[in-house]
């Protein structure tokens, strides 16, 4: 006979308790631990519609034929670019987002898209019936008559029907509507989540079948559920963007087949999201030429080179303890910075207000932003522009020196592309390569060395 045992289970992350707690000793949430039932004994094993695969067997790793896996592209470029190159056969992809941010409009596309190249495309909805989805399908204009769309929450039923259609790519949405009958939890419960995403798993490694889950997010804009559900699928996928705006973000934090970090940019549309090819152009299309305070920089999301503008007010503070804001860069990177200008330029930036804003939306954490943020504090500062045509590339240190970056070529080139005429950048970056013609490249050493350059006097 099958025992039945409760347990308390932390919502956030997963941990388990034998009793209550208003505190979550593993994650330090507050009244997360939910009461869940966990039937213990009987017979071992998972209702499934698949057939278990036999045990295999160790190999040697000189033995194993190596292949390159094939892909299934879509016809939005920039959807493959973030997945490495298009759609791995056998691979889970997770992909969370803030509610009513486009989610299941992206995945309708590609599923229309793969469905209109001949190939059998299965979307389940566990929170929209069939009408509905049909709805968005019209306004998307999808007539392809491979997909299928399922309105179903039991994971039973959905293996069975995936084992009978035998699809090229399966679409799950959510993830937190979807229930096995041997869990007692709830649908969205850490249990139910980690067993059904474990069974869909063993259903695309056995069947090479690519499935794509949606994930909801909290209010921190995690996804939901325990830490385990990320490091058990192939790829996470951030949808990110403001809904009053109309430009979306889809950014890869984790990728078994290709680049991490990886971005691509979309456009929604009336009728469906539209890529955008050359993103540089948008977050630079409305700067201001000759204010102070404005620099660009070419900063590199995954393998990509984007140019991005910097912006930065500095004013007399009135309070005793000046503020400092950022967006879109790390807040605590501003004050450091300005410590610097201070203690190596002189600039008497400690009664001063500062601002810092990336034009776009778009967040930047990598070190090569920091020269352009010193030099955008410093024109505010000074209220002397830059010139519009320069860019500004390299890590600050504490010492005031400016440090060497990656991937300095491609940042150069893309800037060249768009018509920039001079880069000024670590002196240790100029040595093994060859920048293009129609660009000045210059190798400064120091923040005071790179002002007397890029500032006009």
């Amino acid at each position: 006979m099958a025992k039945r045992k409760t347990k308390f289970v932390c919502q956030a992350c997963g941990y388990e308790s034998a009793k209550w707690m208003g505190k979550c000793p593993g994650c330090n949430s507050w009244n997360t631990l939910v009461e869940e039932v966990e039937i213990t004994g009987g017979k071992n094993g998972h209702q499934t519609g698949l057939d278990t695969k036999q045990a295999s067997k160790p190999e040697r790793i000189t033995t194993i034929a190596s292949q390159k896996e094939p892909r299934v592209t879509t016809s939005l470029k920039e959807f493959n670019r973030v997945l490495g190159g298009g759609i791995v056969p056998g691979s889970l992809v997770l992909i969370g987002g803030d509610p009513g941010i486009g989610k299941s409009t992206l995945l309708l596309q590609i599923s229309a898209q793969l469905a209109e190249k001949d190939l059998q495309v299965l979307y389940i909805s566990g929170e929209e019936s069939a009408r509905q989805t049909k709805l968005r399908a019209d306004r998307l204009g999808i007539t392809a008559d491979s997909l299928y769309v399922l309105s179903e929450t039991n994971l039973f039923d959905i293996s069975n029907q995936i084992e009978k259609i035998s699809p090229s790519l399966v679409v799950i949405d959510s993830i937190q509507t979807i229930f096995r009958e041997e869990v007692t939890s709830a649908p969205g419960s850490v249990s139910q989540v980690r067993e059904c995403t474990s069974e869909l798993m063993k259903i695309a490694k056995t069947s090479s079948i690519p499935i794509f889950i949606v994930g909801h997010v909290t209010k921190e804009g995690a996804i939901a559920g325990p830490r385990m559900l990320e490091h058990m699928v192939d790829a996470v996928l951030y949808f990110e963007g403001e809904r009053h705006h109309t430009y979306r973000i889809l950014r890869s934090v984790k990728n078994r087949f290709g680049s991490t970090n990886e971005m691509g940019i979309f456009e929604m549309k009336e009728a469906g999201l539209r890529e955008v090819l050359n993103p540089s152009e948008i977050f630079l299309e409305e700067r201001s030429r000759g204010a102070s305070g404005s620099t660009v920089v070419a900063s590199m999301e995954g393998t990509r080179p984007v140019l991005v503008e910097i912006q930065a007010l500095i004013s007399p503070s009135s309070f005793g303890n000046p503020r400092r804001m950022a967006t879109g860069v790390d807040a605590n990177r501003v004050p450091l910075l300005m410590a610097v200008l201070e203690k190596r330029v002189g600039l008497m930036l400690q009664n001063q207000d500062a601002y810092i804003k990336v034009a776009g939306g778009v967040k930047l954490d990598e070190p090569a932003i920091d020269l352009a943020i010193a030099v955008a504090i410093a024109s505010s500062f000074r209220d002397q522009s830059t010139k519009p045509d320069d860019i500004f590339i390299g890590e600050v240190g504490l010492t005031g020196e400016v440090r060497r970056v990656s991937r300095i070529e491609q940042r150069v080139r893309e800037a060249a592309k768009l018509g920039f005429k001079r880069v000024i950048c670590p002196d240790n970056n100029l040595d093994g390569w060859t920048a293009p013609s129609s660009i000045e490249v210059i190798g400064v050493k120091s923040v005071e060395e790179t002002l007397e350059v890029g500032l006009k006097y």
